[in-house]
């Protein structure tokens, strides 16, 4: 039975592209089940791109294909990739989209798209999108093997991101995401928090914030930190913007320490 297909680009839907990918896809297999995630990951943004799949591939069933497509190195000399991940596929341009998902999730095959017999020719050097990735994801919804879209790869990119430091007993990070309302998340995962979350402090744009359980535990238009749905540590304000009312952004300085 054909299965579900996915889409997350950075695309927008005002003009044809998301049209094209899906029109692609149903020529291939009329009977895909497709589901747009998003369109809206900001343009060119590898690394927004990648947290949003560490976030929603693996609330998706076994058997699930993503096509993902955040790709600024188009027809360059990046590799076009499909991967075994948590017994779903996802296919892609290899430039760091999988490394946050990976961080959780471990990456279990992975192939280069090289096949022929599996790309919409003649295949532009702007759009591999419609031409090479969606045919590909066809072929794998449809109950084909990966292995036969090309040769085995291994190494795949990381994300240039900044990684935390711990010492005496303090966490130095960053903010790497502002989501819709205004969350600033961290690249600091409560893993870090080595004596969990009751004695930490935060310190980011002047404030020192408690680490709390729930947004519900701050009064509203109070700032707080605490750790969200995804692990990481984030900046919020109740019923507000953290990212208006500090003055946070992607790159601006956090640090946590444990009150003894």
């Amino acid at each position: 039975m054909p299965g579900i297909v996915t889409l997350t680009t950075d695309f927008g839907t005002r003009d044809s592209y998301v049209a094209q990918l899906r029109g692609v896809l149903l020529s291939a297999c009329a009977d895909l089940r497709i589901v747009d995630l998003t369109h809206e990951i900001a343009a060119h943004d590898v690394v927004e791109g990648a947290l949003f799949l560490a976030g929603a591939v693996p609330a998706f069933p076994a058997g699930t294909v993503h096509v993902a497509v955040v790709d600024p190195g188009v027809g360059g000399e990046r590799r076009s990739v499909a991967v075994e991940v948590g017994g779903q596929r996802v296919v892609c341009p290899d430039n760091g989209l999988l490394a946050l998902l990976a961080r959780t999730h471990p990456i279990e095959a992975a192939h280069e798209l090289t096949n022929a017999r599996f790309r919409r020719e003649p295949v532009s050097a702007t759009f591999e999108g419609r031409d090479v990735f969606a045919p590909a994801a066809a072929h794998l919804a449809c109950g084909g093997a990966l292995a036969d879209l090309g040769p085995p790869v291994s190494g795949l990119v990381e994300l240039a991101l900044p990684e935390p430091e711990h010492a005496a007993g303090v966490v130095r990070g960053e903010v790497m995401h502002i989501d819709r309302f205004g969350n600033a998340i961290t690249n600091i995962h409560a893993s870090m928090l080595q004596d969990g979350p009751d004695r930490a402090r935060l310190h980011a744009a002047g404030r020192e914030l408690a680490l709390l359980r729930i947004y519900a535990d701050a009064e509203p238009g109070e700032a707080l930190a605490l750790v969200g749905s995804s692990g990481y540590v984030e900046v919020a304000v109740r019923e507000g913007s953290a990212a208006e009312t500090l003055g946070l952004e992607r790159g601006s300085a956090v640090r946590i320490a444990v009150v003894r």
